[in-house]
């Protein structure tokens, strides 16, 4: 046993001491611009190494006491290939949180390495691995001080797993966090996982921190990640771990981002006419990587309009340059004598903000918010398929959202803040537009006036709060869409295959509801006695839910109006068999529209009916 421990530290030694490990990167999708955000590099030993595979050599770190010496090779190994390929956007570096203490990695060194290779410092995510308890907090937030203050960002990994928990999520406020793979993989199909993540998204939303969803495998994980708005991700997907990885996402990522798609949580004032980067951009003419510094300044001279210049190399963006930055730098004694003729390089920005031209301006909105303050000045370069188109403006962006929120105002319904007539309509029309399979239901509280002339509108505005909750709960977030009309009728475009079961919960909670708001009396006799319209006094039923609903196929409606008038045609037949001689037991209805093709076959009603 010594025999073997002493061939594996002598074969960690050397691996250590020739430089023989070897980073492989794995791409990090930002879904919110289409591209990609950066690498994480992981490593490799010697290959027929005992020790080539990541746990075996760093656990054999540990075991011999190398890891420190260990995870600095990794580290410079992993920068000085990250620099000899020129690859673009962040590098994430993991990093234990027993390393990030130690006096070797606050020494200078890493800072003078990434001075020697180009690399900003902002470009680097310092990455808290999970396989090591954390004991010092404290030391660890001052470190963590240390290195923000020199431009690095913070993530922890595999949120879920090990010591990344939320007590080190709430304390160290890192800038990323990672998903760990079991949250990921079959989200689609499992509504735990959904849930848990999406808390986290809340979660993540108050902290400003982005979640970088680890371990996509699946298309239909990917479909369901972004559309829940999850802001990156990495899997083999997306793209493996390679010695030289790719630089621009393949065809089969980009047919997924590109797939249709009707968003289910529209701007108030209308998804379908949402603004995106492409409207907001301005297609300034580029400098190339080799122009020179004194090129630049002719530039900016020549156009005192002209606030930055974006650097590109083969069409693909690499850099931004900010005039008032050039400027003052070569304001200075022999500043163009000594770099008039050097490449404009060696004073961009190497990590501007780059989005996609199909961005919105609330993912730019939210891109510019957790980003550091020089992006608002700065602005976004916009491309389209990874290839440079122009410059956008936070001025011009910061405009744009004015105008969206204020016309936002007047399309929400002021006591639900559900997306209201106009909202709807527009989704509505989109759905049309993009040849969707729907089911539009229309909702409506039989004897809510009753209810509401007898126990006051404060009353009546509980039961309309709830029904539009109750809305939202049944409705899968990722596929149907919730509005008010106004008063107490709600409107629902269902693409979810089980709507019907989801219109029968509706009513069945909607009932629990009301039974919670009466006595115990009321509930047993399933009314109470209160006025009529007459003055007479009277039994009253307690307030259920008619539901018509129709099935829209591609091409069978041409606007909004049809399918809006068919939804309110079956909301008054499902009245109507509420209203029966068995209107006492029926309670809550549901009318299915069976004369529109494909509608299905015909329900007995009252076999589904609720009491």
């Amino acid at each position: 046993m010594d025999v073997l421990l002493d061939d594996e530290l002598l074969e960690l030694q050397r691996i250590i001491a020739e430089g023989l490990l070897t980073p492989v990167f794995q791409p990090i999708i930002d879904f919110r611009v289409r591209a990609l955000l950066g690498y994480e590099a992981l490593i490799r030993g010697p290959e027929g190494s005992p020790l080539q595979f990541p746990d075996q050599l760093f656990a054999a770190a540990r075991r011999h006491a190398l890891s420190s010496a260990l995870e600095h090779a990794c580290r410079e190994a992993s920068l000085r290939a990250f620099a000899a390929q020129k690859l673009a956007g962040r590098l994430f570096l993991n990093v234990t949180p027993g390393c990030l203490l130690d006096e070797k990695m606050m020494n200078g060194h890493t800072r003078d390495l990434l001075t020697e290779l180009g690399i900003a410092p902002n470009r680097v995510v310092i990455e808290l691995t999970e396989n090591q308890q954390i004991t010092d907090m404290p030391g660890i937030q001052e470190a963590l001080l240390h290195y923000r203050g020199r431009g690095f960002q913070i993530a922890i990994d595999d949120l879920g797993e090990g010591f990344a928990n939320l007590r080190m999520w709430s304390e160290l406020r890192p800038e990323f966090v990672k998903i760990d793979k079991h949250f990921v993989y079959g989200i689609a199909d499992d509504r735990i996982k959904f849930h848990f993540v999406r808390a986290m998204q809340d979660l993540a939303e108050i902290c400003n921190a982005l979640l970088v969803a680890e371990g996509i495998e699946r298309p239909e994980d990917f479909n369901c990640i972004r559309d829940m708005g999850i802001a990156c991700g990495q899997g083999y997907f997306i793209a493996r771990p390679a010695l030289r990885p790719a630089r621009q996402l393949s065809g089969e990522v980009m047919a997924a981002l590109s797939r249709q798609h009707v968003s289910l949580t529209p701007m108030l004032a209308g998804q379908s006419k949402a603004p995106t980067a492409r409207s907001l951009l301005k297609p300034i003419p580029s400098v190339a990587q080799d122009a020179t510094n004194a090129l630049v300044i002719a530039r900016f001279e020549a156009d005192p309009e002209l606030d930055v210049l974006p650097v590109v190399h083969d069409g693909i963006p690499i850099g931004m340059i900010n005039r008032h930055s050039m400027i003052d730098r070569f304001a200075r004694p022999f500043r163009k004598e000594l770099f008039g003729r050097k490449s404009c390089e060696l004073f961009m920005d190497h990590a501007p903000l780059i989005v996609d031209q199909h961005a919105t301006v609330q993912e730019l909105a939210m891109m510019l918010a957790l980003a550091p303050k020089r992006y608002l000045s700065d602005g976004f370069i916009v491309t389209g398929d990874g290839v440079y188109l122009g410059i956008g403006s936070g001025h011009d962006l910061i405009a744009t959202i004015t105008e969206m929120q204020i016309s936002a105002a007047r399309y929400a319904n002021p006591l639900t803040q559900l997306p209201g007539n106009v909202p709807i309509n527009e989704h509505v029309d989109q759905m049309l537009r993009n040849n969707c399979n729907f089911f539009a239901a229309y909702i409506d509280i039989d004897n809510f006036k009753p209810y509401n002339d007898s126990f006051g509108y404060r009353r009546g505005d509980d039961v309309i709060h709830a029904l539009g909750r109750l809305c939202c709960e049944v409705t899968d977030q990722r596929e149907d869409f919730v509005g008010h009309i106004g008063g107490d009728d709600f409107f629902i475009v269902f693409q979810s295959a089980d709507w019907e079961m989801r219109c029968w919960q509706l009513c069945s909670l909607f009932a629990d509801a009301i039974n919670s708001l009466m006595s115990p009396e009321e509930r047993a006799h399933g009314g109470y006695m209160a006025e009529n319209r007459r003055g007479e006094l009277g039994f009253q039923a307690l307030p259920t839910l008619s539901i018509g609903a129709v099935r829209v196929g591609p091409g069978e409606c041409e606007s909004h109006r049809e399918v809006a008038a068919a939804a309110s045609a079956a909301k008054k037949q499902a009245k109507k068999k509420s209203r029966n001689q068995f209107s006492e037991t029926l309670g809550s209805s549901l009318f299915i529209d069976r004369r529109r093709p494909g509608a299905g076959e015909p329900e007995n009603l009252l076999a589904r009916a609720l009491n």
